[in-house]
C-alpha cells in the first residue's frame, strides 16, 4: 500500500508511547534535580549573632557619687549599663587603678529590670565578683560587716596575677525596692581593714533619682545611720582609717566626687 494511504489511527499508538517517553523522562530529571537541590542549598542559612545582653549607656549620666577627700589623686570612671531585654540598670563606679598594687574600690548598683526575678545567692554573687577579676584564691566568706546599708556579706580573696592583691567582695540585696549593692576593694602589700571597706561605702551618696522615690528612702535612711567612719563613734579613733590609705593632696584640698 501507498505511504500515502495509510490511515493516522495506525500512527497514533507509537506516537504516544513516544511523548509518554519523553514527558517520563522530564519527570525523572525534575525529581531528581529537586532531590539534590532540597540537599544541598545553593545558600547556607544564616547564623544569628550572638548579642550582648548588657550594653553601654552614653553619655553615663551619674545617679550616685562617692566623696572621699582622700583618693583625691586617684583616677576614676563611671560606668552604666542597661540590659537589652528586661531594661535592668547597672551603675559601675570605680576609684583607683584595677591592676597594680594601689588601691582599687569599685562599686555595683544594680536595679533589676524584667530580665531577673530573684538575685543570687550572696556567696554566689561573690564568686562571681572574684572570677571577673582573673586569677584568684577561692573567695573565704566571713562574718557579715555593718555599714551604713545594713549588714554586708563580705569574702576575702586575693589576686595571684599580674602581681599580688588582697580583696574584699561585699554584697547587699534590698526587697523594696529591688536593689544590689556589690563590689569590691583590692590593694597590694597588707590586707584590706574591714573598717576601712565600710568607711569607704559610707561615703556612697545618692545623686538623683526622681522617678524611684523608694531609692531615695533607701539612701535617706542609710544617712541616717551613718557614722562619718568612726567619727560619731566613741569607741574608734577619731581619725578615719581610711587615710591609711588613700593620702590626701596638699594642693587638692577639696572632695573628689565621681560622677561630676
Amino acid at each position: 500500500m501507498h505511504p500515502a494511504l495509510h490511515s493516522w489511527r495506525e500512527e497514533l499508538p507509537s506516537a504516544l508511547v513516544r511523548v509518554s517517553a519523553c514527558l517520563s523522562g522530564l519527570a525523572v530529571m525534575s525529581i531528581a534535580a529537586a532531590a539534590f537541590f532540597q540537599s544541598t542549598p545553593a545558600i547556607k542559612p544564616i547564623k544569628p549573632a550572638n548579642r550582648p545582653q548588657w550594653i553601654a549607656v552614653e553619655p553615663a549620666l551619674p545617679a550616685f557619687a562617692l566623696d572621699i577627700p582622700e583618693a583625691s589623686g586617684a583616677p576614676s570612671s563611671y560606668a552604666i549599663q542597661r540590659h537589652v531585654v528586661g531594661g535592668g540598670r547597672k551603675d559601675v563606679v570605680s576609684l583607683g587603678e584595677p591592676a597594680g598594687v594601689s588601691p582599687f574600690l569599685q562599686v555595683e548598683i544594680y536595679r533589676p529590670g524584667r530580665e531577673l526575678t530573684a538575685f543570687a545567692a550572696p556567696q554566689d554573687d561573690l564568686e562571681r565578683l572574684a572570677q571577673a577579676v582573673g586569677r584568684v584564691t577561692v573567695p573565704q566568706p566571713e562574718e557579715t560587716l555593718t555599714s551604713k546599708f545594713g549588714p554586708l556579706a563580705i569574702a576575702a580573696f586575693d589576686v595571684t596575677a599580674p602581681e599580688l592583691r588582697h580583696c574584699v567582695g561585699f554584697v547587699r540585696d534590698f526587697d523594696d525596692p529591688p536593689l544590689r549593692l556589690s563590689g569590691r576593694f583590692c590593694q597590694g602589700g597588707t590586707f584590706v581593714e574591714r573598717a576601712t571597706l565600710a568607711c569607704a561605702l559610707d561615703r556612697l551618696t545618692l545623686l538623683a533619682a526622681k522617678s524611684e522615690p523608694k531609692i531615695g528612702a533607701l539612701f535617706a535612711q542609710a544617712e541616717l545611720n551613718r557614722n562619718f567612719c568612726g567619727e560619731r563613734d566613741p569607741i574608734l579613733a577619731p581619725t578615719p582609717k581610711y587615710k591609711m590609705l588613700w593620702q590626701a593632696l596638699a594642693d587638692r584640698p577639696e572632695p573628689r566626687r565621681i560622677g561630676r
